[in-house]
């Protein structure tokens, strides 16, 4: 991904390739462990012209020329690879062109040089979770068959969708008396759950591709969630079926409701103001920023110890 100019057609982007321009830098987004675009050491304008005697120079993030490093495709046209990319390798990228203008009439020779930044991240799909509502009526609030009712149901949805390797988390109710116009007073239990990817067993699905999982995990948990929404339009006949007797709890018809939920994997954040072109992603924590846990901002460090991307912690 990389944000694109109102100049740069999107043919020369379906090439793989991301201009840069003097007037600013470009910041370009990789998905960890794939291959970064060719960032090419010039602008759309100039790459229409004649170039006499172009040299390129790119350095890495460390300060270092990056000719000859095992991990880059570096072009004789300046076009410049990062391949496998990692967290480590988010940063600045530097070229200077250097080339020469011949005046026609004199042939004098000018050497212009030109420099051009591109602050490349590394980023993650976020990891999706679905944040699911439902209703049940209720003989009573003070029920002991409240709290089986809720156990049961546990069981049947992580029984219906274990073998994606997912389950419910965070699963809880309240009962609350509702005066309704046409039936007068009744209960209903408010529940609420999380289908979650990780169940048991998830990372050794993860082994068996090369990359991230979050595609994989992505996959998976929308096929659980599709299961548990069709679960709930045949509920009332799936009750009848798993108590053998018309139940004293009933689904409340079109109650089910289902929301995404994401989350961005330690040392990785949103940021929709500085990540403008890249909103949707987990980009990896710019230095002084760190993330601990599984949630979607890179907090701030109190001081800026922190010198590297994708910090988990300040220190």
């Amino acid at each position: 991904r990389a944000e694109l100019k109102e100049e740069q057609s999107i043919d020369l982007i379906g090439k793989n390739e991301v201009y840069g321009d003097t007037r600013h830098e470009v910041n370009v987004y990789v998905k960890v462990f794939t291959n970064s675009p060719f960032l090419v050491c010039m602008d759309l304008a100039l790459s229409q012209e004649r170039i006499i005697d172009p040299n390129y120079l790119w350095i890495g993030p460390d300060g270092r020329d990056l000719q000859g490093q095992g991990y880059v495709n570096l072009t004789e046209t300046g076009k410049l690879m990062l391949m496998g990319f990692r967290v480590s390798m988010s940063g600045a990228y530097i070229c200077t062109l250097s080339h020469k203008v011949i005046e026609t009439t004199t042939q004098e020779e000018t050497e212009m040089v030109e420099a051009y930044k591109f602050m490349v991240y590394a980023y993650r799909e976020a990891d999706h979770a679905y944040q699911v509502s439902v209703r049940f009526t209720t003989m009573r609030c003070r029920l002991k068959t409240n709290d089986l009712f809720m156990e049961k149901l546990n069981k049947i949805l992580n029984s219906t969708i274990s073998h994606l390797t997912c389950h419910i988390t965070e699963s809880s109710y309240k009962c609350y008396s509702i005066r309704t116009p046409k039936n007068g007073l009744q209960y209903e239990l408010f529940v609420n759950f999380l289908v979650t990817p990780f169940a048991l067993g998830w990372e050794e699905v993860c082994h068996q591709i090369p990359y991230d999982c979050e595609d994989v995990t992505n996959r998976r948990v929308r096929q659980a969630a599709e299961r548990i929404g069709k679960f709930f339009h045949q509920l009332r006949h799936i009750l009848n079926d798993e108590f053998r007797v018309a139940p004293t709890i009933q689904y409340v018809d079109n109650s089910f409701s289902m929301t995404p939920i994401d989350s961005c994997r330690p040392g990785f954040g949103k940021n929709h103001y500085t990540h403008q072109n890249c909103a949707s992603c987990c980009v990896v924590c710019s230095p002084g920023t760190y993330s601990p846990n599984n949630e979607v901002t890179c907090q701030t460090c109190a001081r800026p110890q922190v010198r590297k991307y994708g910090a988990k912690s300040c220190y």
